[in-house]
């Protein structure tokens, strides 16, 4: 298969899983539910906080940065913050177990009506479940970006939208684009 053949089949699998995404109703209104749901907790004084694992991850931190910096408008920074530290995350994993690192994080930093983004492709990321737990212990709202079914962390947040993809990164893809669309309807309304 040539170079021209594998970047064709790229792109024509992030088109069909975009496609499949777009087409379900219900995938749709989530996103609308989530970018309402963040507009919502930003016009009320509350900061929405993200994570991720790997890709995800890098995925948390730039969508925190597009509020916290601009999108496409000039506007006032929005409270965003992605759990990246490294500090953090070495400390609570060594001490507790790296099932913990984004639920010691909720913990110390959520506070009643802020929203919580967990990202996971699989949907079985332990340590998403036990954010999404603390973050309901703490009043912080929940969305969840799965993919593959959902997986563990299906039905447990309030927002959850379930990205088609039977690859990693097609999921994130998806993912990506959702973000995006939520930075763009918030700046729009905030």
């Amino acid at each position: 298969m040539s170079t021209r053949e594998v970047m064709v089949g790229a792109f024509r699998g992030a088109q069909a899983a975009l496609d499949a995404f777009v087409r379900d109703d219900a995938a749709v209104a989530a996103s609308a539910q989530l970018a309402e749901l963040v507009a919502g907790a930003m016009r009320g004084g509350n900061k929405v906080m993200i994570c991720g694992n790997g890709g995800s991850l890098c995925d948390a931190a730039h969508f925190a940065e597009e509020l916290t910096g601009r999108f496409r408008n000039d506007r006032r920074p929005l409270p965003a913050i992605a759990c990246t530290e490294p500090g953090h995350l070495t400390c609570v994993a060594n001490d507790y177990g790296f099932d913990q690192v984004f639920a010691r994080w909720v913990t110390a930093l959520g506070r009643r009506g802020d929203v919580l983004i967990v990202l996971s492709t699989s949907g079985n990321s332990e340590n998403g479940v036990k954010a999404v737990e603390a973050a309901r212990a703490a009043g912080v709202r929940t969305c969840a970006l799965l993919g593959r079914g959902g997986g563990r962390l299906r039905g447990l947040c309030e927002v959850e939208l379930i990205a088609p993809g039977a690859t990693s990164d097609r999921i994130q893809e998806v993912h990506m684009l959702v973000l995006h669309a939520v930075v763009e309807a918030v700046e729009g309304v905030v």
